[in-house]
């Protein structure tokens, strides 16, 4: 099992910024990938961006490339992603996802992001 810790969440202005980090834990020699999905209310569960942890590949949903930024110290299995500009419509919930060598899918409590105009 992987068990998943995001911090980092909170309110910011528009145009503000923010970094969340996700620590993992138990059996991370194992994980594949890490990244980040929002949830909003009444919609669905997407994809924020993802990055491979042997590589540091990085994959970005079109609605934040080139505002966030997915980074890894793989030594302290840890994640962040750095958030900038950010605009009202980003208001989430923000989850780390973790995926393993056998695509089995971890995932965190989620830490709330909300941005004021």
């Amino acid at each position: 099992q992987v068990q998943l810790v995001e911090s980092g969440g909170g309110l910011v202005q528009t145009g503000g910024s923010l970094r969340l980090s996700c620590a993992a834990s138990g059996r991370t020699f194992s994980l594949y990938s890490m990244g980040w999905f929002r949830q909003s209310p009444g919609k669905e569960r997407d994809l924020v961006g993802r990055i491979a942890l042997s590589t540091g590949n990085t994959v970005y949903s079109d609605s934040v490339k080139g505002r966030f930024t997915i980074s890894r110290n793989n030594t302290k299995n840890t994640v962040f992603l750095q958030m900038s500009n950010l605009k009202p419509e980003d208001t989430a919930v923000y989850i780390c996802s973790a995926r393993n060598d056998n695509s089995n899918m971890y995932w965190g409590q989620g830490t709330q992001v909300t941005v004021s105009s």
